[in-house]
């Protein structure tokens, strides 16, 4: 017999809907892999598997009656450790979190849950999504399930862990500044950075109101696509499509030139977009804004709006050294810079609008390195992996993050970035390059 855990969504819920399969033997071979794996992995800082198994049996009754929700119906998923789920604490990775269980579900994971999904726990974040990982708080850090000595990225570190560990095909993420799309690619995953606002936001905890995005990581594009299309994102109406005749931006020189780009990455790249041109897209190289000048705008947005966040409970003394670092490196900034970048981001918005108007999407790498030894971060330091994505959250543009193969044992990825709730087109093109390559394909052994 199949594992039920390593069939894709559409998959499982085929099997379902012809009855080969129940929501509840598929969640009791989810939490059986949990219970073998997240020892090792540690992804999920708590599993509610009587939540999970009565969402299981409700969605079994459900297709017995002849009720169907929807593609999700009887599908786990896991739920960043930022965003509230009714009964369980959201501990935000932080000792300086409350204790006191959510009274309700945050507004994406309320959509899931009558989509007839099923949550099966809390995957692990960086403290208040800031940076990591940190060895300092409540749980240990979640790491790379192609090399545990590695990092997974973050800060939806425990979401991408989860999803690559083939716990669960999907999960929920935050994305601030890459923290959907940079553990996706550490880990070999599919994440999706919505539009901004594309996806409610209530009940998650907040970084920076202006850069802030809610999001699915996957095993898959389609997975991914689905998973935002049940919280309310439109992403699944091209899967499946041709993509001949588009035409794609690729913003080779973003990041080829960075001291900090692995060679690896680069040819990765480049493969890539052969590859897409053999899939009859057209891509022509193209120029961006200065990526060293789009960055600082972000930086100044997310470090004076993070700042007011916890302003007032900071003195408690029990923040992580990361988190608090990354907290007090702005405190220089006033109220004049914020208005200045924020008046400088919507410059920077309507630049890249008018760009993409003249493309079917942007391609450009997502992070620079493969990820980096857990050994880097010992010293607790608050550090920065290098990546691409913090100017698509100032631009509240959609982007796609997508596997690109594998250099030493450990993922690679890209991103493809669209026009605002061009979602569906990103995945479709996500999902023609997935079926052309076996990147998403690929997962660790156990």
């Amino acid at each position: 017999m199949i594992d039920p855990t390593r069939l894709s969504i559409a998959e499982a819920g085929a099997a379902m809907r012809t009855g080969t399969l129940t929501a509840t033997a598929l969640t009791e071979a989810q939490l059986a892999r949990i219970e073998a794996l997240n020892p090792r992995i540690k992804a999920f800082v708590a599993v509610t598997a009587d939540q999970a198994m009565a969402a299981a049996a409700k969605a079994d009754a459900d297709f017995a009656a002849g009720v169907d929700h929807g593609p999700m119906q009887g599908i786990g998923f896991a739920i960043k450790d930022l965003i509230d789920m009714a009964g369980v604490p959201t501990t935000c990775g932080s000792l300086s979190a409350p204790t006191d269980p959510a009274a309700q579900d945050a507004g994406v994971v309320a959509r899931l849950r009558a989509a007839g999904a099923v949550p099966l726990g809390k995957a692990a974040t960086y403290e208040y999504a800031l940076v990591g990982p940190g060895l300092d708080g409540p749980h240990p850090p979640a790491v790379n399930p192609w090399n545990a000595a590695h990092i997974t990225g973050g800060s939806s570190s425990g979401s991408a862990a989860a999803v690559a560990s083939g716990m669960v095909r999907c999960a929920i993420g935050t994305d601030t500044g890459g923290s959907i799309r940079s553990p996706a690619g550490y880990c070999g995953v599919v994440g999706l950075k919505p539009t901004y606002d594309a996806l409610p936001r209530d009940g998650v905890f907040p970084l920076s109101a202006d850069l802030d995005h809610v999001g699915p990581i996957a095993a898959s594009v389609a997975d991914a696509a689905l998973m935002a299309q049940a919280m309310g994102c439109p992403a699944t109406s091209c899967l499946g499509r041709p993509v001949a005749g588009m035409t794609i931006g690729y913003a080779r020189d973003w990041f080829a030139d960075d001291p900090a780009t692995q060679p690896a990455i680069l040819m990765a790249m480049d493969r890539a977009m052969s590859d897409l041109s053999l899939l009859g897209v057209r891509v022509e190289l193209i120029d961006l804004p200065d990526y060293a000048a789009v960055e600082p705008v972000g930086v100044t947005l997310l470090q004076y709006q993070a700042l007011e966040v916890h302003r007032d409970g900071m003195d408690g003394g029990k923040y992580g050294r990361q988190a608090l670092e990354s907290l007090l490196s702005g405190r220089h900034l006033t109220a004049a810079d914020l208005a200045a970048a924020r008046k400088q981001a919507q410059r920077y918005r309507t630049e890249f609008a008018a760009i993409l108007a003249r493309y079917d999407a942007l391609a450009t790498a997502n992070v620079l390195t493969t990820a980096p030894p857990l050994a880097d971060f010992a010293d607790g330091r608050a550090v920065w992996t290098p990546m691409r994505t913090l100017p698509f959250n100032v631009t509240g543009h959609p982007a796609l993050a997508v596997p690109i193969g594998f250099s030493g044992g450990l993922p690679m990825g890209m991103q493809l970035v669209g026009p605002d709730h061009s979602e569906a087109l990103l995945c479709q093109i996500g999902d023609a390059y997935e079926r052309a390559t076996d990147h998403s394909a690929q997962q660790p052994i156990f």
